[in-house]
């Protein structure tokens, strides 16, 4: 029964994951960054300044739920996860080295892609008086923009029902790497993740975002300083990996070793939904991660489309492709997943590697279940509304939320399938939104960059630019 679900699974999973996604994906992510004039990909100083050098800034100048920084913090949980360590790995051992090469395209057309979705979610988010606290996503830009409530509460319907089952592969990679590093039995990492996810959760957005901002930056620079002390280990290897990157995108790599060898079709197809998991641009888990920001202008917050991106699958993304094609493991070894990443790690670095790879899934995962939670209760509060029925059913979606964890120990090949499946109607649902409010979205484009900002340089004091609608 299990081998014929895993079949009809991976049927649907392959076919929607070629052509029919590379198409939407890419090439929405290419029209935006040419309507844009590439300004997400080529303004790197000014989008660090308006992200990671206001780290530590008040955020007072708006109106929303935490800071922009918060907001973004909880946004980079979301994205830094098991698609940074046992995604990669996955993508490369069934798509080759050439996958890589396509996770970097969909993070780059991605960063205007991501900064659409943050800019929708300003723009047409709402307030909950019921709960304190602004919100937005795919659902509530469905309905304000396009006037498409009944579709837009089937979707919200879909997200609830099926985002426990698209996240099972957080906890898999934990439970894998903390038994692969310490010979920890899977169950322990799975029951440590509900009860602290759990506990968390109850404290709503407030909690959620203070908990974030203190992990997440913890997090990536523990994985990172150690896959730049692994890069430099081996920074001989880099010419040689990155031509066979590059190489394998676009020609067929025979197989060798444990590796069965893959089709340029199989590098664009692991590689695009790799991406596209891991960075998360045309899901539209930005709109609800960023509704909460207080900023002075929702294109203002958007350069977090830059930095979410540079961050997860430019920097963090790459160090884990460098390691596992550096160290050779997935042609030496018959390890999947995080596993594979981990066994790259004590290769380079033997048992205190994989603890780093170990330490990092489990706070990666954590915080992407984290993250992805709280986006998707704003489904749940779409179809409740600002109603007190909405507060109660939050706590029959934070045990319905938690309890699929435990099914985390199923084959990881099958995990991600259900994994790509289940994302498949997110994306096309987002991207359909991205196109029919397009006008909207470059309108603020082009009122931040041609009229707002140089008002400011010049030492003006232009009016804030907000919104809050009607729930």
């Amino acid at each position: 029964m299990l081998a014929v679900l895993e079949n009809i699974v991976g049927t649907i999973s392959n076919f929607f994951w070629g052509p029919p996604l590379f198409i939407m994906v890419l090439g929405t992510g290419l029209y935006l960054t040419i309507a844009t004039k590439g300004v997400y990909q080529l303004r790197a100083a000014f989008h660090f300044k308006n992200t990671f050098g206001k780290m530590f800034a008040k955020g007072d100048e708006g109106e929303g739920t935490v800071s922009g920084f918060a907001a973004a913090c909880t946004a980079i949980a979301s994205t830094i996860g098991t698609g940074n360590v046992s995604g990669v790995a996955v993508a490369i051992t069934m798509g080759g080295p050439g996958a890589l090469f396509w996770m970097w395209m969909t993070a780059l057309v991605g960063m205007a892609t991501k900064a659409a979705e943050i800019i929708l979610g300003q723009r047409y988010r709402v307030k909950f008086e019921s709960i304190d606290e602004y919100l937005c996503g795919r659902n509530y830009v469905m309905k304000n923009a396009m006037g498409w409530h009944g579709l837009a509460l089937v979707l919200a319907w879909q997200a609830v029902l099926t985002a426990p089952w698209s996240l099972l592969v957080q906890t898999n990679a934990v439970a894998a790497s903390l038994n692969q590093a310490f010979g920890l039995p899977m169950m322990f990492g799975i029951v440590f993740i509900v009860v602290s996810l759990g506990v968390t959760i109850i404290g709503g957005v407030r909690r959620i975002a203070s908990v974030a901002d203190k992990i997440v930056p913890f997090m990536a620079m523990l994985y990172i300083v150690g896959g730049i002390l692994l890069v430099l280990k081996n920074f001989t290897l880099i010419p040689s990996v990155f031509a066979s990157i590059i190489k394998y995108a676009f020609t067929p790599i025979a197989p060798v070793g444990g590796f069965a060898g893959a089709s340029v079709a199989m590098a664009t197809r692991w590689g695009i939904a790799r991406g596209v998991y891991s960075n998360e641009s045309g899901m539209g888990s930005g709109m609800g991660a960023h509704a909460a920001a207080i900023t002075d202008h929702p294109v203002r917050q958007a350069s977090w489309g830059w930095g979410e991106n540079l961050i997860d699958t430019i920097i963090v993304c790459t160090i884990t492709g460098f390691a596992i094609l550096f160290t050779n493991v997935h042609v030496t070894t018959d390890a999947q997943g995080a596993a594979l990443t981990t066994a790259a790690f004590q290769t380079a670095f033997g048992t205190a590697g994989g603890y780093v790879v170990a330490i990092a899934s489990l706070l990666f995962a954590w915080t992407t279940l984290l993250s992805a939670y709280y986006v998707n209760e704003k489904s749940l509060n779409y179809v409740f509304g600002d109603t007190a029925t909405n507060k109660t059913m939050t706590y029959a979606f934070i045990a319905y939320f938690l309890l699929p964890i435990f099914l985390s120990g199923a084959d990881t090949g099958f995990l991600w399938l259900v994994t790509d499946t289940a994302t498949i109607i997110g994306v096309v649902a987002t991207i359909v939104i991205i196109w029919a409010t397009r006008k909207e979205i470059l309108r603020l484009h082009n009122d931040f960059y041609d009229r707002y900002l140089p008002a400011l340089e010049a030492g003006e004091n232009p009016a804030r630019v907000s919104y809050v609608t009607k729930p």
